[in-house]
């Protein structure tokens, strides 16, 4: 080769370089962008006599400056930040709804037994025994609103899972292409590099809706598959993902495929990391939160009533309801074979949890599990009662593999309200009173503090209380099976017919005191104070909480919850910066470094310009000889 030649391959190798160069200063502010860098290699080397001498150089390919470590790295890292980021903002909805001290729900439930009290002081005023008709409305119509608010955030949830669901499917359907472009340009034998730039920024962003695993392969092509190993792009054909009904709770978005023709979910703890499997964690927090705030709205309707119901009105009648009282509901799952018809029921409030529950058949045993933490109970027959929701088969048979998701409380805020809007039907009064028998000897006196629920039949079945000494006594009526003998310590409280007493003073042998139909209570407040010391009450946890401390340490677990995930995603954010910027490091365009290559091959472009004006003078002065 001439030195005319070896000079024009150092111009074509500059220009190259110089190309290159331009293309990274281009794109310092492209996303995904990875450096390019033009390879040179000397061209074969000529054999003469005198050695082997040398024939210029030629750029063999451009490869990227690219780490696939570093970029499995940034996408676990973006993954985990997109989860946590919302989770945490999603999650901050719901802790402001229940802490917000204006539309939360402490302020109301203390306004409703703050007019309790008021009506215990004045159990004859009207506008007394309005004002708790009127707080009573207030605080249905807070748990209602506090409900409606919760599910509007499960609708937002579900949004979001159907568009990152359309997302996931928009890129992979561009992933699955771009293997298709990627694969037949490296059949030329050189890299398409702004190709695999594309295909790995999706990646990126595709790592911002869920987890996801990259397996390369030989032909240039790279595999998709989700965190629970479903693939999502394998070469050139991609499987889209469906968001669709839960066959076990129709409220809910459910994340699958369409397998055999059928819808399948998967499950959500399969699904993490990402924008959706944020929504999906944030969804099972919400679940607590609805149930929770159902919790509290049966409880305290259940027990408020049941005091409420063996009270006495301003018309001498027995009380009724006064809220309407949610009930657990039984779904279906719409894939089920068998016949079955499932029934829950709670028996026991104080038991209740803030769970949903799943009941499962196997062909010969049933399996209920408590959603919130997974713990299973395996039973043989039904019916079966789990903290305190009594589950039952009440028509036909369930087939293996059928299963039912139990709300027990899922519903108990939404479908709170009063149902007494005339004052005169408040029972304020005790429908018994106790009355001093006028012969009495001793100091005695008896007061009928409370009517316990449930109450019994025989709540106003007129009694004696005959003390046959001062520390025995007989319980003497017109019924059969009436005690006697019974024990007497001073202070102790009396019971019997669902009425409970109080006697001060001491009594005489022979002191008797009646306990009959209270025929003028309008100024009895004996069952109002009941109603009063239900705030304080331990009617949750298993007889440890309060309504108050109840609410309270749902709001604490929520914003625990945020708490935790803003926390978490703060570090994690610092994570993915620390990756971004460790791939930035091999990847990433620095105009100072390119600054000083585009010098570098102008410089080298001026010299090999030299070189063939050099060969030209050369060419010149033979001429010259010749002539």
């Amino acid at each position: 080769m001439s030195v005319l030649n070896i000079g024009v391959s150092g111009l074509n190798a500059a220009q190259a370089g110089i190309s290159t160069t331009s293309h990274n200063i281009s794109n310092v502010n492209t996303p995904g962008y990875a450096r390019q860098l033009a390879v040179q290699t000397t061209n074969t080397p000529q054999y003469t006599g005198s050695g082997f001498f040398g024939q210029g150089t030629n750029v063999t390919t451009v490869k990227r400056l690219y780490s696939d470590f570093l970029a499995t790295q940034t996408r676990e890292a973006q993954a985990q930040s997109s989860q946590l980021s919302s989770l945490s903002g999603q999650l901050q909805n719901i802790d402001n709804l229940l802490s917000d001290t204006k539309v939360g729900l402490s302020p109301v439930l203390d306004g409703f037994f703050t007019a309790v009290n008021t009506l215990a002081s004045n159990p004859s005023d009207a506008a007394a025994r309005q004002t708790l008709i009127s707080g009573g409305q207030t605080l249905a119509t807070r748990f209602r609103d506090l409900s409606s608010q919760l599910s509007s955030l499960r609708d937002q949830a579900n949004a979001t899972i159907n568009q990152s669901v359309s997302s996931i499917n928009a890129m992979t359907t561009q992933v699955a292409k771009l293997n298709s472009s990627i694969t037949a340009a490296l059949g030329t034998g050189n890299p398409p590099n702004d190709l695999m730039d594309q295909r790995d920024s999706l990646l990126r962003d595709l790592a911002k809706e869920t987890r996801i695993s990259v397996v390369s392969q030989d032909d240039g092509s790279v595999n998709v598959f989700m965190n629970n190993g479903q693939a999502l792009v394998l070469g050139t054909v991609q499987t889209p993902l469906q968001a669709q009904a839960d066959p076990a709770n129709p409220e809910n978005l459910a994340v699958g495929m369409q397998l055999g023709g059928k819808f399948q979910p998967f499950g959500e703890s399969s699904l993490s990391g990402g924008e959706l499997g944020g929504t999906l964690a944030f969804r099972q927090a919400l679940d607590g939160a609805e149930n929770g705030l159902g919790r509290l709205a049966i409880t305290l309707t259940q027990n408020f009533n049941a005091q409420h119901d063996v009270g006495q009105d301003l018309n001498g009648n027995l009380g009724t309801d006064f809220f309407s009282v949610g009930t657990p509901q039984s779904l279906v799952n719409a894939n089920n074979t068998g016949t079955a018809v499932v029934d829950a029921t709670i028996s026991n409030y104080g038991a209740l949890t803030a769970s949903d529950y799943k009941l499962g058949f196997d062909g010969t045993n049933y399996t209920v599990t408590r959603l919130s933490d997974k713990t299973q109970q395996t039973f043989s027959s039904m019916p079966q009662t789990v903290d305190g929701v009594t589950m039952s088969v009440t028509s036909g048979a369930m087939a293996a593999g059928d299963s039912f998701l139990i709300e027990p409380t899922r519903n108990g805020a939404s479908t709170i309200n009063t149902l007494i809007s005339d004052p005169t039907r408040v029972a304020a009064a005790l429908p018994v009173r106790a009355a001093v028998n006028n012969a009495n000897t001793g100091t005695g006196t008896m007061r009928v503090t409370g009517a316990t629920p449930p109450a019994d039949p025989n709540l106003t079945q007129a009694v004696n209380v005959v003390f046959t000494s001062a520390t025995t006594f007989d319980i003497v009526g017109t019924g059969t099976g009436n005690p006697t003998g019974l024990a007497y310590t001073p202070g102790m409280q009396i019971t019997y017919n669902g009425w409970t007493a109080t006697l001060n003073g001491t009594p005489a042998s022979g002191d008797s005191f009646s306990v009959g139909v209270n025929t003028g209570g309008s100024g009895d407040n004996g069952n109002a104070n009941a109603l009063a010391g239900l705030q304080s009450s331990k009617l949750l946890s298993g007889g440890t909480a309060s309504l108050n401390e109840a609410y309270a340490q749902m709001v604490s677990d929520i914003g625990n919850q945020t708490s935790s995930a803003k926390t978490g995603a703060a570090a994690q954010q610092t994570v993915l910066t620390n990756a971004d910027g460790a791939e930035q490091a091999v990847s990433g365009v620095n105009l100072d470094e390119e600054a000083a290559n585009l010098l570098k091959y102008q410089q080298a472009y001026q010299a090999a310009s030299k070189v063939i004006s050099t060969a030209n003078s050369l060419f010149d002065e033979i001429l010259s000889i010749m002539k």
